[in-house]
């Protein structure tokens, strides 16, 4: 780790634009920590699951990601206030991954040796625990450094770290032959993936220990909409776009298997998320520097989950293979608009430079809680209330909805 710069320094507006390096270790460390939760919740969560209960698959996929998921609603918040608050010589967040990388090697190693739905609810809650730690860091430390004017183009690599992460996750779950493997391969690609970011994160430590009191502490994690509507709006439009995506992605190891009829969803799963990778490759960074350029946020927003929308209807009214592929297509193309420019708007919105990562990490319970809701709901849909068409459908109609409230807020053009 390199040494902080001046403590004076910590909450300052960050006037400087930050290095490739820096950049490059942002954005590998999100690329690990995707990496760790797409590739078992695409293939290998929903492989145990069969493995362990074939006649009750659904049930228990959804209760283990619905569970993590309720855990990351309270971790990442927590730790992103937590770190906000840290004063180590080595600065507010560069702690905080090293120890979220640790502890999510942990419940990666124990989900490799579980064969109980049990097990799987201990190493999957620990994963989620840990890596929403590492996120709330990693997530602060770009308000913290990055300068508005360079922000779209950041937030653009970093949407594509998502990307990459989600890509090499399922690469990772599908390329060594088995359950177990796969879990290991995760563990040490995430492990390896903080290190260019702990050598040079430059993360600067707070000038002296903030006060604390615990009623105030728990009150922080409020964020007045009336107060401040505009972050407000902002959690509400990022909660349900993640929700339509959530339901849309959710089950496509299952969709594939029963719906399309593919012969190994595994690997089907592994094609489509390298398609749509290539499409938010492809729209993730440029989008985000002509948003810098433009000075313009809202309008890329809207007409990306537009896009999104009419990528979950090709899935519903089109259930081949052919289908699925063009669906990615169109989801790629919208989500690398989305991921890029979404998050510079959300840092333009943060009510305090004091606590940054709590307020982003209030942010990501819209991105946690549709995890929680989405198998409340695909569960029933798919059993029962129309299989996949309509659960594509809905996933379309909350996405739509999303991007049409992004319009209500005032602040950011």
């Amino acid at each position: 780790m390199t040494t902080p710069r001046l403590p004076d320094q910590a909450l300052a507006e960050p006037i400087d634009r930050v290095s490739r390096r820096w950049t490059f270790g942002v954005v590998l460390a999100n690329v690990g920590v995707f990496a760790a939760w797409i590739g078992p919740i695409q293939v290998l969560l929903a492989q145990q699951a069969d493995a362990i209960d074939p006649a009750n698959k659904e049930f228990v996929f959804g209760l283990v990601t619905g569970v993590g998921a309720a855990i990351s609603v309270v971790a990442n918040p927590l730790f992103g206030a937590i770190s906000d608050l840290t004063t180590s010589r080595f600065g507010r967040r560069a702690p905080w991954v090293l120890a979220g990388a640790i502890g999510g090697v942990a419940g990666l190693l124990i989900l490799a040796v579980s064969g109980s739905t049990a097990g799987m609810l201990l190493g999957w809650c620990l994963v989620q625990l840990f890596c929403n730690a590492l996120l709330a860091a990693i997530t602060a430390a770009v308000p913290d450094r990055v300068p508005t004017v360079q922000r779209g183009s950041v937030g653009g690599w970093v949407a594509l770290a998502q990307t990459l992460g989600g890509l090499a996750g399922v690469g990772l779950a599908t390329a060594f032959g088995g359950i177990r493997a796969g879990y290991i391969a995760c563990a040490v690609f995430l492990l390896v993936s903080v290190l260019p970011y702990l050598r040079a994160s430059g993360d600067r430590r707070l000038p002296e220990r903030p006060l604390f009191r615990l009623v105030d502490f728990v009150r922080g994690f409020w964020v007045s909409p009336r107060r401040y509507p505009d972050f407000g709006w902002a959690w509400l439009t990022r909660f349900l776009l993640n929700l339509g995506n959530a339901l849309g992605t959710l089950y496509l190891f299952f969709y594939l298997q029963d719906a399309v009829g593919y012969g190994d969803p595994g690997t089907g799963v592994l094609i489509l998320v390298a398609i749509y990778s290539v499409f938010v490759v492809l729209t993730a960074v440029w989008s985000g520097g002509w948003s810098d350029r433009l000075g313009r946020r809202k309008v890329f927003v809207t007409w990306a989950g537009v896009v999104m929308a009419l990528g979950a209807l090709v899935l519903a009214v089109w259930p081949t293979w052919s289908g699925a592929i063009a669906g990615a297509i169109v989801l790629g193309i919208g989500f690398g608009v989305y991921l890029s420019v979404d998050f510079a708007l959300l840092t333009e919105v943060l009510p305090s430079a004091r606590d940054r990562a709590k307020d982003l990490g209030v942010i990501n319970i819209a991105n946690s809680l549709p995890q929680v809701i989405a198998p409340a709901i695909a569960a029933p849909v798919v059993k029962v209330l129309g299989g996949y068409p309509v659960l594509y459908v809905l996933a379309a109609a909350v996405t739509l909805l999303g991007a049409v409230l992004v319009k209500k807020i005032k602040s950011v053009a």
